[in-house]
């Protein structure tokens, strides 16, 4: 979906300013909250995860840190798959009174749920492009979730790489179904995407899904 999110290639933003050796996590609250993100039972579906934060309000969505969004997420994720209420939010504290059953996640699991190998390729049809087709970036705007970043829509790039077939996040991200599509490699130069003031010989790599692209 458009949003404030999706700041690719926006001018006006201000200045990138890196941090000399930044710490991993700049406050004990914000490695808690990571903890508890990869702990939860929402963590199943990262597009469903990642669809959330662009449902934020724009303004809250800039005035707001990086684990700031993360913990607002996981805890409307919470809500809504009814693992807490938000009466339990609020207070910090369960509900005495609530069924309680079995942790989706017991401790003893956490482990290897964590480390455990997963993957997101899955075995779909034959490929519709192949490296060094030229393609172009559809000019889509979709109320959903999507992968495909506003500034190289409707941008001529060439194929680099074929990733094989994996789950499509715009299907998936609202419990559509994986949707398995082919995954390209796609270079587009600078010029391409910035006009002439962009200095030649730059360019951008995106992996981009099959839907997302059409034969130039």
């Amino acid at each position: 979906m458009n949003g404030v999110h999706d700041m690719g290639g926006m001018h006006g933003m201000g200045p990138i300013a890196p941090e000399a050796d930044e710490p991993v996590f700049h406050h004990a609250w914000e490695a808690r909250v990571h903890a508890l993100t990869l702990a939860s039972p929402t963590r199943g579906n990262i597009d469903a995860g990642r669809h959330r934060l662009e449902l934020l309000p724009p303004a809250e969505y800039l005035r707001m840190s990086y684990y700031e969004k993360w913990l607002t997420r996981l805890e409307q994720l919470l809500v809504a798959g009814g693992h807490v209420t938000a009466e339990e939010l609020a207070g910090g504290k369960a509900d005495p009174k609530a069924p309680r059953a079995t942790p989706v996640r017991p401790a003893g699991t956490v482990h290897a749920a964590l480390t455990g190998p997963y993957s997101y390729i899955r075995e779909t049809g034959p490929a519709a492009f192949a490296v060094g087709d030229k393609v172009r970036a559809k000019t889509l705007n979709p109320t959903g979730h999507t992968r495909l970043p506003r500034y190289v829509r409707g941008r001529v790039g060439v194929v680099e790489r074929l990733h094989g077939a994996h789950v499509l996040p715009d299907s998936n991200a609202h419990d559509l179904g994986e949707d398995p599509r082919h995954l390209y490699g796609v270079r587009f130069d600078a010029q391409e995407i910035w006009g002439p003031e962009a200095r030649a010989g730059d360019g951008v790599g995106l992996d981009l899904w099959e839907p997302y692209l059409e034969r130039a």
